[in-house]
């Protein structure tokens, strides 16, 4: 659909899981009919939410070491909003022609005598939140997942934590459900593929829009691009203190050596996932072993079209620069960026990581481990150049009548929390001329 010249009461620009999510909040639980999304490729969720581009986890706060009880709190209620959608659909549309989640066991594994105490003491302040999770020692988690037991020395301490709540999302056809049910509530809705922003420029009431398909006019604007977001908000004068540290992960795939997602203890002082083992989402014999993580200057991982787009993004001036190698060359961060470029090369690679897989599987083979070609993708991790430190969390700027959603925190499982949030801000933005239904849609989601 070409709706060039069309002013629109809110434009979307991104049809990844967070601006497709908003598209579904806005036409199910709002009276607002004349909304519009654009996305450059041809194709929903094709960057961040492909399932070959995140860790097809959606996240609580359960088995996630590094959140404190406040974040796991926020976390869950946002996860719990997918997590209902998604049973909601399975219920309510069973022949949906594409799978969006298999749900599995999760725990998250601590080994040796440290590790263990620590998660012995997270266990009776986060049971409260998450009543399901249990601790279970040796026997048990052998029972569950024996390749964690097998080859392990009887001597070293294991413990985890567990629960059966473990989903594993497919993001992307996430996104489709998201656009298909928007569509149900408003037929009306225009969706753009191939459709890429150039440029973008406001007026006295409203943001123009020029595209490859032509200009698009309207009244509010959410931009949820990733990275990119950041790039458009400071072409409008936004986030001019800010860079992006774009961080690149990869996964190495094995046979099923696992049932469920095996998680384990963040590493303290590093911003980035424990590795983590689980099955595909679209098949449980493989199991995928991940992330590493390496900054790269691209916004977009695989893609060298981006890499220009990554220095605008970043800024030349002598502030980020500086930022950057404090950053980099923080002890702890430099020692593990310079060991997952490693992770990533051709032969040393896969044999420098089985030992950090084997942590997980002790009695992992070699030749079971592949490393995951295309597999991989990127998240935006901001800078603030006026303190020179990275900021942790979901970075989002909001300016006159415009959103710039950059990172989403802990990515694509807060969508519809988001999405919640940005719709309550929307409708100030239009003066509060159209209802946002909170009840119907806590009722259905909360």
């Amino acid at each position: 659909m070409n709706d060039s010249g069309k002013k629109f009461d809110v434009l979307i620009v991104g049809g990844g899981v967070v601006g497709t999510a908003l598209l579904y909040t806005l036409s199910k639980y709002t009276d607002l009919r004349n909304i519009s999304l654009i996305e450059k490729y041809p194709d929903l969720g094709l960057v961040n939410s492909a399932s070959t581009k995140n860790s097809q986890t959606l996240h609580f706060g359960d088995i996630e070491t590094n959140y404190s009880f406040e974040k796991a709190k926020s976390v869950k209620r946002m996860a719990d909003m997918v997590m209902k959608y998604l049973e909601n659909e399975k219920k309510s549309n069973p022949d949906y022609e594409l799978k969006l989640f298999s749900k599995y066991s999760k725990m998250v594994l601590a080994v040796g005598k440290n590790q263990v105490d620590e998660l012995d003491k997270r266990f009776p302040t986060f049971s409260v939140l998450f009543p399901n999770l249990r601790v279970i020692k040796r026997d048990e988690i052998g029972k569950m997942e024996p390749r964690v037991v097998e080859g392990r020395s009887p001597d070293q301490e294991i413990l985890a934590l567990v629960t059966e709540d473990g989903y594993t999302v497919d993001f992307k056809n996430l996104c489709h459900s998201f656009v298909d049910n928007a569509k149900k509530s408003n037929p009306d809705v225009s969706i753009q593929l191939n459709t890429r922003l150039l440029k973008i420029t406001k007026n006295s009431d409203s943001y123009i829009v020029k595209t490859n398909n032509g200009e698009i006019q309207a009244s509010a604007v959410v931009i949820a691009a990733g990275g990119h977001s950041l790039m458009i908000a400071k072409s409008l004068g936004y986030g001019k203190n800010l860079s992006i540290l774009s961080m690149a992960g990869s996964f190495y795939t094995a046979p099923k050596v696992l049932n469920g997602k095996v998680y384990t203890i963040q590493v303290s002082k590093l911003p980035f996932a424990a590795i983590h083992g689980d099955p595909e989402v679209h098949n449980e014999n493989i199991t995928r072993f991940g992330p590493t993580a390496k900054p790269i200057f691209q916004l977009e991982r695989h893609e060298m079209s981006t890499f220009m787009e990554y220095w605008k993004t970043f800024g030349l001036g002598i502030n980020p620069v500086i930022s950057l190698f404090k950053i980099i060359f923080d002890k702890v961060l430099f020692s593990y960026i310079v060991v997952n470029f490693l992770y990533d090369l051709p032969f040393i690679g896969k044999r420098l990581f089985i030992k950090q897989i084997r942590r997980i599987v002790p009695g992992l083979k070699m030749n079971e481990l592949k490393y995951g070609k295309g597999i991989g993708g990127t998240r935006p991790q901001i800078v603030n150049n006026t303190n020179r430190k990275l900021e942790m969390g979901e970075a989002k700027l909001t300016g006159d009548k415009i959103i710039f959603n950059i990172t989403p925190s802990p990515g694509a499982s807060t969508c519809l929390g988001n999405a919640y949030s940005d719709t309550s801000m929307l409708m100030g933005f239009l003066d509060n001329k159209f209802k946002f239904n909170k009840e119907a849609f806590e009722k259905d989601l909360m």
